[in-house]
This record gives structure tokens, C-alpha cells and sequence, in this order.
């Protein structure tokens, strides 16, 4: 947009031409009217001790029940990540722990919704105080809370309200239920107060690929049915726009559609280096589904949602089939699975784990088999299957790999169950200053996780939003790590990726070529402006915006300077 960003006082509220700002999720931008989401209804401050307890406490079952059915629902028909978050949340909303402690509440003469509420924000501060990772799922357990008690109640569910028109979704955060439950013929926009750059409400917007801007002071104070133009390149959201902004916003989307219309094939920079595009999928019909559009193969199948529903491991015959389908539908083009990254916030309901200080520094990835290898070893078994039954060669990673020795191992184990092609993920900053041990160790090829990377690289947690300038995968010290990877892979002659949602920003896709990056994987509808920034820069041009995004000192002044050097064009998408 060419307007100006003049933020607001927190203080005051936003009026015509006020822009206020934010983070930015995605590229893309919009205009639509305003629509708050209501606080949740809160439990009455006077609640009385429940007449009969054991009425009450069967009311509060059948409630949770409820909850995690409805969530269970939704998981079934949103795919993909959002079907992964919300059957996450659902197990919460089953958890015995959670709802032993309500009981014992109300038998001690606690109200029953006001029982509720307690317990959830005793295990909230549980969570809060257990890392990074574990922290993540505190909006998700309040979203249960939320609709538990307004079950109990008696009150309509909280969420968005019904729409009428292309809107802008406002709320203090989205929990996934609600980011789920979003009319995508309506919405064109989603504006939060809290929330970070990798929060599931990012992560869910960016699948989306709806505009998305966290981390905006005062957006709350927007006036309901206010037209908006959410910028989520920019990070901007401007009141009431005027002509030119909303003429900028329609000339961004008639480019996107053109060039999701008109550009196809291969990726490849303009001095024909070939560059894989690549689509991420989180379930089989994610998979499947992905595979009509025009992408290369599949850069990340994550395989963790076939066991996190479950009481039980899957069988080697049911993972067999799971992936037989998504290398079926993809034929001969590339498929990357990534082996089961459970732990931390993505815990197994089959696995007894011990409590961990901070989960996100511990027992999580590949480290899980050090405990329980039967996991690994039939889920390399299973694949190993599928490739056989389907023709095809799938390649396999392991998440969290930290050592040339864990390497070694993994790719021992993947060639001893019948796999060819063996890789790793570097989301650890010594992957990345190891790479070149890590790929003599026995790897093929190594994909870059941008999300964890910048996590463990810059020690910020991923839901602090007030650290979104740290959490932002332009940071110098982030992109010479992905250097560092890319300049070991050239050397060795081996594949270098980025599966990490970094690759769906068109101009920093153009860096990460230039750091050495060979294949790109994203959200399928991010893929058309990626292939047309590249097919507009060469490998030279590449490492030119590289250098001057290293010599910055900081995230926001990386772009700036690669916005400097690329071409007009890509700037302009």
C-alpha cells in the first residue's frame, strides 16, 4: 500500500485514515468491514453451590463431551494443520486430569461453571510455567473453558458471529475452533491483539492464505462494520482507506489471480536455475488434495496427525495404507515424509513421558525413539511399504536432529527398513553449524525448519508476541545459519530445502536461493507469486539481496534492504 503508517494511541480510537500496526502473516492484503468477536461469557461472581453435585457434575461432563465433539467434528473437515490443532484441543477437553480437578472442586461446594474456570487456569499456569512449546496450548485450553462454560450456562457458544459480507475478523486472539469454523467465502481478513508470527492463529491464517496481522494495540477499539484494508505484507491495518489504498489493494489481487492463472510449471530462476516448489500437508486429504494443484511433490508430509488422536500407536498396516495414499497421489513427483514429531506441545496419549522443566528443549523428534524405537522403526517400516506397493521412492527426514551421530543413526535405520533417501531437518543451530558433518554422516539432502530455527537461534519463545521482531525469519542471524546450510550442501552436492513457512514470502524466498536453497515448500496458494519472483531474478541477483539481508543488522532492516535491490515487479505482488 503507498499509504503511510501512522500509528494510533493505544489510548484512542481508531478513526479515518488511522493505520495501525502490527506483525504481518502472509503477503497478500484485503478490504472488508469490521466484525468483533465477543468476549466469552465469564462465570457469574455470585455462583452458587450446586443444589445436587452429582447433577451438576454429570451436566459438566456431558458438557466437556459436548465440547470435544463438536471440536472432533471440526478437525474432520478442515485438513491439513487446523484439523491437527483442533483434535489436539479436543483431547484437552477429555483430559481426566482436567476433570478430576472440577470435580473436586464442586464436591468442595464450587459452583459448577465457576469450577470450571478454576481448573482450566490451574493447568493454564502449569502450562505457562513448562516452556515454550507447552505454553502454545494455553489459548487452546482457555477456548475449552470458554465453550464448556457457556454450555454450562446455558449460553450460546462464543465465537464468530454470522457474516454477511467480505469481513475483517477482529478479536483479542482466534482460538483454532474459530479460526476453523471461518466462512472463507466471507472473510478476507484477520486482525488479533495477542498472538505471534508462528502462533496457531498465524499458522492457521497462513494455510488459509488469508491476510493476517497480530499483535495490533488497540484493535478491539475498531468499530464494528468500519471498512479496514489489512495489510498483512506491510503488517498494517488502515481505517477506513481511501481510493488509492483500496486501488492498490484490488491491483495486488487481480496480480495474484493472474498469476495463479497464467503461471505454471516448474520453478526456476530467470537464468534457468531450477528451483523445486514445493507444497507442506499436514493429513492424507491434505495430501490429496494438494496434489491437484501445480506444485513439484510434497516438501513436508507431517505424519504426527496419525498418531495424536489415538489411544494407541497406529499399526504398521494402518500407516502403510495412510502414506500408500499420499505417494499414489502424487505419482513420480517428490514426496518428503517427516518421521513422527510428537512431544512437547504435541504429546501421545499411548506414550508415558516425565515431566520436563522446559519440553521444548527436551525429549521431542527423533529423540522420542531414544526412548521408544519400536515407533520409529515401524513407521520406517510402514513407509518403506507404501513405497513398494505404490512403485514410487519417497524421500525421509527426521525432525530435531542435533548431531552427526544422530544422523549416522537415523539414515542407518531408514536404509535397513528399505528407504533410499534419507535426510534431516535443521531446527537446531548446531545442525546448521554442523551441516556439512551432518551430510558426510550418511544424509542425502536436509530441509531447514525456519519456524523452530528462528525459535531456538534468537531464544524467543513462539507465542511472545512481544518478541515478534526477534520471531521474524529475516533476522540476519537466522539467514546465516540457513547460509551456513546451504553453503554445506553445494559443497557436498547434496539437496538443501526450506519447509518452513519463510518460503511463502516471495522476496525472501529470493534470498534463501540466494544463500544456497534449492527446493521451496509452502501453502499450495502461496507457490504462483514464489515462481514468478524467482522466474524474475537470477541466481546472480539472488545472492546479491542475500548479502545485503546478512550485512543488516536487524530483521527489519534486512528487508528493507532486499526490498532496495528486487525488481519492481516482485515487490508489487
Amino acid at each position: 500500500m503507498t499509504t503511510t503508517p501512522t500509528p494510533t494511541s493505544p489510548a484512542d480510537a481508531a478513526g479515518a485514515g488511522d493505520v495501525l500496526t502490527g506483525v504481518g502473516v502472509g503477503t497478500s492484503a484485503a478490504v472488508g468491514s469490521v466484525v468483533l468477536v465477543a468476549p466469552a461469557a465469564r462465570p457469574p461472581a455470585d455462583e452458587a453451590a450446586p443444589a445436587d453435585p452429582e447433577a451438576a457434575l454429570a451436566a459438566v461432563r456431558a458438557a466437556f463431551a459436548a465440547v470435544a465433539a463438536t471440536l472432533r467434528e471440526r478437525a474432520a473437515s478442515a485438513g491439513g494443520t487446523t484439523a491437527d490443532v483442533l483434535a489436539a484441543t479436543a483431547l484437552m477437553a477429555e483430559d481426566p486430569g482436567l476433570l478430576g480437578d472440577v470435580e473436586r472442586r464442586l464436591r468442595a461446594g464450587t459452583g459448577p461453571a465457576t469450577a470450571v474456570d478454576e481448573a482450566v487456569e490451574g493447568f493454564c499456569a502449569v502450562l505457562a510455567a513448562s516452556g515454550p512449546y507447552l505454553a502454545e496450548r494455553v489459548t487452546d485450553l482457555r477456548d475449552v473453558r470458554d465453550r464448556v462454560v457457556a454450555h454450562v450456562l446455558g449460553l450460546a457458544q462464543p465465537g464468530v458471529p454470522q457474516l454477511t459480507g467480505p469481513s475483517v475478523v477482529v478479536a483479542a486472539d482466534l482460538a483454532p475452533a474459530d479460526t476453523a469454523a471461518l466462512d472463507l467465502a466471507k472473510v478476507v481478513g484477520i486482525v488479533t491483539e495477542l498472538g505471534g508470527p508462528t502462533s496457531h492463529t498465524a499458522i492457521i491464517a497462513a494455510q488459509l492464505d488469508v491476510p493476517c496481522v497480530v499483535r495490533v494495540t488497540g484493535a478491539q477499539r475498531l468499530r464494528p462494520g468500519a471498512p479496514v484494508a489489512v495489510d498483512a505484507r506491510a503488517g498494517t491495518v488502515v481505517v477506513e482507506p481511501g481510493e488509492d489504498v483500496r486501488a492498490e489493494v484490488e491491483r495486488r489481487r487481480a496480480v495474484r489471480e493472474a498469476l495463479a492463472s497464467a503461471s505454471g510449471g516448474p520453478g526456476a530462476t530467470a537464468d534457468g536455475t531450477a528451483v523445486a516448489l514445493l507444497a507442506n500437508v499436514g493429513t492424507v486429504e491434505d495430501a490429496e488434495r494438494a496434489a491437484a494443484h501445480d506444485v513439484e511433490g510434497v516438501g513436508l508430509f507431517r505424519t504426527e496427525v496419525l498418531f495424536l488422536e489415538r489411544a494407541s500407536a497406529p499399526t504398521v498396516e494402518e500407516q502403510t495404507d495412510a502414506y500408500a495414499r499420499v505417494l499414489r497421489a502424487f505419482g513420480e513427483r517428490k514426496v518428503v515424509v517427516r518421521t513422527l514429531d510428537a512431544g512437547a506441545d504435541k504429546p501421545l496419549a499411548f506414550v508415558e513421558v516425565e515431566a520436563e522443566e522446559n519440553p521444548a528443549l527436551g525429549v521431542r523428534g527423533l529423540r522420542t525413539a531414544r526412548r521408544h524405537p519400536q515407533l520409529l522403526t515401524d513407521q520406517l517400516t510402514a513407509l518403506a511399504a507404501a513405497a513398494e506397493r505404490t512403485g514410487t521412492t519417497p524421500w525421509v527426514m527426521a525432525p530435531m536432529v542435533s548431531t552427526p551421530a544422530e544422523a549416522a543413526d537415523f539414515a542407518g535405520r531408514a536404509r535397513a527398513a528399505g528407504l533410499g533417501v534419507v535426510g534431516a531437518m535443521v531446527e537446531v543451530p548446531a545442525a546448521a553449524l554442523r551441516a556439512d558433518a551432518l551430510l558426510a554422516a550418511g544424509l542425502d539432502f536436509v530441509s531447514v525448519g525456519t519456524n523452530d530455527l528462528t525459535q531456538y537461534t534468537m531464544a524467543a519463545d513462539r507465542l511472545a508476541g512481544e518478541l515478534a521482531d526477534l520471531l521474524d525469519p529475516w533476522q540476519p542471524a537466522v539467514l546465516q545459519l540457513v547460509g551456513l546450510t546451504g553453503a554445506a550442501g553445494a559443497a557436498a552436492g547434496r539437496s538443501v530445502g526450506v519447509c518452513g513457512e519463510a518460503a511463502r514470502d516471495p522476496l525472501l524466498a529470493l534470498v534463501l536461493v540466494g544463500l544456497g536453497v534449492r527446493s521451496l515448500s509452502m501453502a499450495p496458494a502461496a507457490v504462483p507469486a514464489v515462481r514468478f519472483a524467482l522466474s524474475r531474478t537470477s541466481v546472480e541477483d539472488c545472492r546479491r539481496l542475500a548479502a545485503a539481508a546478512l550485512a543488516a543488522d536487524d530483521a527489519a532492516a534486512a528487508r528493507a534492504a532486499v526490498a532496495q535491490l528486487a525488481d519492481p515487479e516482485v515487490l508489487a505482488l
